[in-house]
């Protein structure tokens, strides 16, 4: 299923129209008490993984040389996965009472304990929020290792072509290797920015957390047995991450670079729902309601289920289309979507003799 068109230049009296209706929406959301933060709900969950944290480091030291440590890596990555979930909620104001608190708190979790730059994350992540799925616009869906739209696609050859044309497969595997790809983006991007004391901060905490931890963990083991653990857990939380934020955008509607949309279907017209209950909102950190977390971005984690309700009968009133799916349906949709845009990657074998003979992909 090809990714929804959007249209190009909406006509001013829809669009005042489609803004007037996310006001309504928003004022429907706030009389409900759903903008209210839940301070208990985050001091126990800050707790309970703090907790699992401990009990992960008490199994480290009591199992010794034993290749069960590879079980307590794992634990870790997906520890180390639900600290950044709160880190990103943490930035986006849904934790604490104040903007500053919340700042203190997101660079804690995300410097200090995950080991992944704050400030990198908010300055890519507002650019997404901003502006989900839209070409040269969200870096999301910028060109990295993997390729997320034809144009992109289009560009590789050789290695990268084949690989690019085999994307769609190769996703998953390729996320073993992302725990790797975001401290090195983290470290990468405060290198760069310029000497503040914020920055230099920041960089310290992350290089102090990153290099004790790999110093503990080889000082404790084998190096054979230090180098399987860091590989697990790194492996793991790659893979957690990336698959618990993939379905929300991949696949859905992409948004040409001039194209201009009201905010309301800007935000709901390019994410994807997960449905499963609370279990699934547990996994994935809030991210299942995605539609709801992109037009109410400091909603916190326990109101969505109840946001979800209204901003579903709000869309059926006036006729947006609001995409709801399984988690597993959902990386089916993941990889076909790039698969199909890995198909542009230029072949080193075409020639204009066998493209005629070629089938067409369907757009």
């Amino acid at each position: 299923m090809a990714p929804a068109p959007v249209p190009t230049a909406p006509t001013r009296p829809r669009q005042a129209a489609a803004t007037g209706s996310y006001h309504e929406l928003l004022a429907e959301v706030r009389e409900a008490g759903l903008l209210e933060r839940t301070l208990g709900f985050y001091a126990w969950l800050v707790a309970g993984l703090t907790v699992a944290l401990g009990g992960l480091v008490t199994a480290f030291v009591l199992i010794g040389h034993s290749w069960w440590q590879l079980a307590v890596a794992a634990g870790l990555g997906i520890v180390l996965t639900q600290f950044a979930f709160v880190a990103h909620e943490a930035s986006h104001r849904q934790v604490m009472l104040t903007g500053p608190a919340n700042d203190r708190l997101g660079r804690i979790l995300a410097n200090g304990v995950v080991g992944i730059s704050h400030s990198w994350w908010m300055t890519k992540h507002t650019r997404h929020h901003a502006n989900p799925n839209r070409i040269g616009k969200d870096p999301d869906i910028e060109r990295d290792t993997i390729s997320f739209v034809e144009q992109d696609a289009a560009q590789q050859s050789g290695f990268m072509g084949a690989l690019t044309r085999r994307q769609g497969w190769l996703f998953f595997p390729l996320l073993t290797l992302e725990g790797v790809n975001l401290h090195v983006l983290a470290i990468r991007s405060l290198i760069a920015s310029p000497s503040t004391r914020a920055r230099n901060l920041e960089l310290l905490t992350i290089g102090l957390r990153l290099s004790v931890y790999v110093a503990l963990v080889v000082w404790a083991l084998p190096l054979g047995m230090a180098a399987a653990f860091l590989a697990v857990q790194l492996a793991v939380f790659g893979v957690y991450m990336g698959a618990s934020f993939a379905p929300n955008h991949k696949g859905m509607a992409v948004i040409p670079a001039e194209s201009r949309l009201d905010f309301l279907s800007k935000q709901v017209l390019t994410s994807r729902n997960i449905r499963g209950g609370a279990w699934v909102t547990t996994l994935m950190g809030g991210l299942d309601a995605q539609i709801e977390h992109h037009l109410f971005p400091s909603m916190a984690r326990p109101h969505l289920a109840r946001a979800r309700r209204i901003v579903q009968e709000h869309c059926a009133r006036v006729g947006m289309p609001y995409t709801e799916t399984s988690l597993a349906r959902s990386y089916l949709l993941v990889v076909q979507y790039l698969n199909r845009v890995g198909l542009a990657a230029r072949d080193p074998f075409d020639c204009p003799m066998v493209q005629r003979f070629r089938p067409r992909s369907s757009r």
